[in-house]
């Protein structure tokens, strides 16, 4: 398919219309406290059918109180969040979305490493211990109650990337099953800047973290190691020893085919430059071999010992779904969707330090997408006249997880895949006051960018891709499960220059929710936020739905981007011959 043609004018005024109109209403001020309730904890705010800051922050604000106790799968939070959600749907008047359900249940392995686990290194056969958490963070997938690694042997694959379009192998030349390996985050070019390498700067899917693991256990390693960096994470170790602790959740292997390591995990920097120098290699000798076109994996004269015993428990989890019926064409459907899971509470295991907050709230990841989702619900119910196709709503769980829960739902779709029009996902909404431009994470993928942008130009912003395209944001987000199975998914939000302050101070604010919130105890509901710019963002999604669900266009990836041809072959023969 083409690109799609312009908005027609009828079409482009009622787009305008609606942000214009939206806009223009006076934004009501942030709610009290909650009550501790589980569900209809905001009873006296009265809600209203247009996308306004005070019903956005009434939910973001119930969401992630401690009532909610940080949303983690499987919990207390858990059941307070679906029946809140449920709760919301049935108000608005929405139809079940899975079936005669709101809820899809999502099989889950939830797995508790020990966290006085030890790894040991041998080196020059004298043993040297890592601590968990200070120097290493180890799981695993297996869903073993103990696995035992004795003696296995190191090798360092460089960016542990198997990449045969690109001609490009970290693995070339050696067997590493049964052996460990060690390698960096990010992709080739990152650490050097080379553009000539993959895409530079910009991070590939081999980037990512969940990638390297995947490659390493179809290669037969026994455990894998990331070596972190800050700037190639893209957050620092706090993060990943966050992260880590505590609770993992994963899908069943029955569920989930795919192979599995025996362990993976993480080591500091300092850790890995010790140990490697201790080895007769220099870190950031290793860091310019590791980007050279023919890198060649290096065994390393050490082996690596684990004794990793976990609490394993088979569990369930809920994907929360609604459906506003189309009028004409009810079984072809647009998604908004956004993950309602965080990290929970860290206190119940004695992980936090007495007097500590243990709850990692989740205010902005991702309290603040789901109250976009309903937002954008309310106002598709009001809408007038009402959605040719079907509008879904879709909370997913399991997403700090690995995008599990999304991943759950395109293997057991509610609508089918080629009767699905576009997905939008709402993640991690800036609320730091309007921005003259939008973000768009993977700026040149799929044509909804053109929707987008002739909603965006009747607001008066621009669109951009990401500011750190190195993050590789595209492939942190429910929406790339979507992607990989050839849906067009739009995942857009606030951008950087700020209309008070400009680029400076809006470059400054995403930093600093970056370094000082983001997966930490401090992600909690602020009143003082200013939530104008996430109302115009909400409006620009909400008017990318409202033209998909009223022209019938099928919007699709770009030519000569790589899930093209996955939508192209679901949806042949084309849906209005069907």
């Amino acid at each position: 398919m083409s690109r799609i043609p312009p908005l027609s004018a009828m079409a482009a005024a009622m787009a305008a219309a609606f942000v214009l109109a939206a806009c223009n209403k006076p934004a009501e001020a942030p709610v009290e406290s909650t009550s501790a309730e589980p569900a209809g904890a905001q009873p006296d705010h009265a809600f209203d059918p247009a996308i306004t800051a005070g019903d956005f922050a009434a939910h973001v604000q119930t969401l992630s109180s401690d009532a909610f106790a940080g949303r983690a799968p499987g919990s207390v939070g858990e059941e307070k969040t679906v029946a809140y959600l449920v709760e919301q749907f049935k108000r608005l008047g929405l139809q079940p979305g899975n079936g005669d359900s709101y809820l899809q249940t999502v099989p889950m392995v939830e797995t508790t490493a020990d966290p006085s686990t030890v790894l040991t290194v041998t080196v020059d056969g004298k043993p040297r211990e890592l601590a968990y958490g200070t120097q290493m963070m180890v799981g695993t997938r297996s869903g073993k109650p103990q696995v035992n690694i004795d003696d296995s042997e190191l090798v360092f694959v460089g960016y542990g990337v198997n990449a045969p379009e690109l001609g490009w192998n970290d693995y070339a030349g050696i067997d590493v099953k049964g052996k460990t390996v060690v390698m960096f985050v990010n992709d080739p070019g990152f650490h050097t800047q080379d553009a000539g390498l993959f895409e530079g700067n910009r991070m590939t899917y081999y980037g990512r973290w969940t990638y390297k693991y995947e490659e390493a256990a179809r290669q037969g390693a026994a455990a894998a190691l990331i070596i972190h960096d800050t700037e190639g994470a893209s957050y620092g170790w706090d993060v990943v020893e966050n992260s880590w602790s505590g609770p993992q959740f994963d899908l069943p292997a029955k569920d989930d085919p795919e192979p599995r390591l025996p362990a993976q995990g993480w080591i500091t920097g300092d850790t890995a430059r010790t140990l490697l120098g201790d080895l007769g290699h220099d870190l950031d000798d290793l860091y310019k071999a590791a980007n050279t076109p023919g890198f060649k994996p290096i065994e390393l004269d050490a082996t690596l010992s684990l004794d990793l015993r976990s609490t394993t428990t088979e569990k369930s989890s809920q994907n929360v779904l609604a459906r506003l019926p189309g009028s004409t064409r009810p079984d072809e459907a647009v998604i908004y969707m956004g993950h309602w899971d965080h990290l929970g509470d860290h206190g119940h295991d004695g992980e936090a330090a007495a007097g500590d907050d243990s709850i990692y709230n989740g205010a902005i990841d991702n309290a603040t997408g789901i109250a976009g989702i309903l937002e954008i619900a309310e106002a598709f119910v009001a809408q007038e006249p009402a959605p040719e196709r079907s509008v879904l709503f879709l909370a997913v769980t399991l997403e700090e997880s690995g995008l599990l829960g999304s991943k759950y739902y395109v293997a057991h779709p509610s609508v089918p895949l080629d009767r699905t029009v576009a997905v939008i996902n709402l993640d991690a909404m800036p609320v730091i006051g309007r921005t003259r431009d939008m973000t768009v994470v993977g700026l040149g993928n799929s044509e909804l960018e053109d929707v987008l942008k002739q909603v965006t130009d009747g607001q008066g912003r621009v669109l951009h891709a990401e500011a750190t395209p190195e993050s590789g944001f595209y492939f942190r987000s429910d929406h790339f499960n979507f992607a990989k199975a050839g849906v067009p998914a739009l995942y857009a939000k606030g951008g950087e220059e700020l209309v008070e302050g400009g680029v400076d101070a809006g470059q400054a604010a995403h930093l600093d929710y970056r370094d000082n919130r983001y997966h930490q105890a401090s992600d909690e509901f602020d009143p003082a936020w200013n939530m104008d710019g996430v109302v115009e963002d909400l409006q620009a999604l909400y008017g990318v739905g409202e033209v998909l669900t009223r022209d019938g266009q099928w919007p699709n990836w770009y030519e000569g981007n790589a899930f093209r041809a996955a939508r192209d072959a679901m949806m042949t023969p084309e849906p209005a011959a069907r």
